[in-house]
């Protein structure tokens, strides 16, 4: 009795002392937000104060409320945000998905091939892939329109999709539909209405990934677009960089209000993207 209350107690300690780790190393990863979002809420004056304030001694609401009604509102920038990572994680899902399902289930010449090159995509800087996409969109004359940036991003989106989702495919046992087939079902209806629904949590993770790349768009959106009212949020940032110096109150509203669609992202649908990429590493 004592022998069990004593592996009980090492237990517990053990397992508060990762759980205190692990709650320093959040706190650690998470300090520049939080560092962030409380500079968003102080004065110029004091963001620059020497010994800086962690706590806002005067709150301030003025660099939100200048994001949304001010000469530069964030509502343009968050709208094309919006409209490139949506489309992108549509394009992603639409081609990917089958894309996966077609390398896992039937045999293609060179499929290991193909598979290195989705790889080799991912290890690639997007820098490299900007010269060529340049001058393939300048002669298809899309330069200055939302359908660069989104096929840009596409490009990274898909293989990433396509790599996630194969191995979750390759799980999934060829007999259920088969089974499916005797019951009535076509090889589409077997696919949407079986296979699918399996490896569920490997879609939202894909899907909540492809929006997070055409969110984050940087590198695409400044290279393709030069018009103003068709930058995202991650260019029109530079708006608050001008003649007058840089309103750095304001700049940590707007970086609090670009993280903010993430976050929400992330934490809403964690459960099915820790699975996702738990589930999508077990077999490859």
């Amino acid at each position: 009795m004592k022998r069990k209350m004593r592996i009980s107690r090492k237990a517990a300690w053990r397992a508060a002392f990762w759980n205190i780790l692990g709650l320093g190393v959040a706190l650690v990863f998470l300090f520049p937000l939080i560092w962030l979002f409380l500079s968003s809420l102080k004065t110029d004056a004091e963001i620059f104060r020497n010994p800086p304030t962690f706590w806002p001694e005067t709150v301030t609401l003025k660099g939100y409320i200048e994001q949304l009604t001010g000469k530069y509102s964030i509502l343009v920038s968050a709208k094309n945000s919006l409209l490139i990572a949506v489309s992108a994680m549509t394009i992603s899902f639409l081609l990917g998905v089958p894309a996966a399902y077609g390398i896992t289930r039937y045999k293609i010449p060179c499929k290991r091939g193909v598979i290195m090159v989705f790889l080799m995509t991912q290890m690639l800087p997007a820098s490299l892939a900007l010269t060529p996409m340049f001058l393939t969109f300048t002669r298809i004359r899309i330069l200055n329109t939302y359908l660069a940036p989104i096929l840009s991003v596409s490009t990274i989106t898909i293989p990433f999709t396509v790599l996630v989702l194969r191995p979750m495919f390759m799980g999934c046992p060829r007999e259920i539909e088969e089974a499916a087939r005797i019951d009535g079902c076509g090889t589409l209806g077997a696919f949407f209405r079986v296979v699918l629904p399996m490896i569920k949590p490997g879609l939202v993770t894909v899907c909540c990934f492809g929006f997070v790349h055409g969110w984050n768009d940087l590198i695409f959106s400044y290279t393709f677009n030069s018009d103003s009212k068709l930058l995202p949020m991650t260019s029109a940032i530079y708006n608050l960089m001008n003649e007058y110096g840089v309103r750095w109150n304001y700049i940590m509203a707007y970086g609090c209000l670009l993280v903010l669609p993430v976050l929400l992202i992330f934490v809403l649908a964690q459960k099915y993207v820790v699975g996702g990429l738990v589930a999508g590493a077990v077999k490859g």
